[in-house]
């Protein structure tokens, strides 16, 4: 028997180890999977996108990992409302996100900070084993400027 195995047209989930290189390779596969979906590299929702997945997946890395344990990237376009829903899961349900207070001389403490300002709405859902990080990003409407482009003179 020859069954197929089908994804979702408009979803992504991916296992990747919970190591810098999985981290980085999340935000590839994200920038990939929008563009597939008609928002190219240097649109502004791709990068803001990839910049959203980036510390999501940097914090599952770095505060949520457990030994042994993957992390879960999960991407989901919701076209009747225009939204990207990004879910990122790790194994460590007894470590809650929490905002730090990151001074201008500190190389870490503003991810949460970024992911509440990128994101039209954000939040925490328990899992079974761990926890799920995620945030929508409105696909329409008010334009952000890429990281990677530069600003209008002036």
């Amino acid at each position: 028997m020859n069954v197929e195995i089908s994804t979702p047209a408009h979803e992504l989930t991916q296992r990747l180890s919970a190591t810098a290189l999985g981290a980085r390779l999340a935000r590839r596969l994200t920038g990939h999977q929008l563009a597939t979906w008609g928002y190219p590299h240097d649109s502004d929702p791709n990068c803001t996108a990839q910049l959203l997945v980036a510390e999501l997946a940097a914090n599952a890395v770095t505060h949520g990992r457990a030994p042994g344990r993957d992390f879960e990237l999960r991407l989901r376009l919701l076209p009747a409302s225009a939204t990207l829903r990004i879910e990122v899961s790790d194994a460590r349900g007894d470590k809650e996100p929490r905002f730090l207070e990151g001074g201008p001389e500190d190389e870490h403490g503003r991810g949460l900070a970024v992911v509440r300002v990128l994101s039209s709405r954000w939040g925490v859902a328990p899992r079974t084993v761990g926890k799920t990080v995620w945030a929508e990003l409105s696909l329409s409407g008010r334009r952000r400027p890429c990281p990677r482009r530069p600003g209008p003179a002036g």
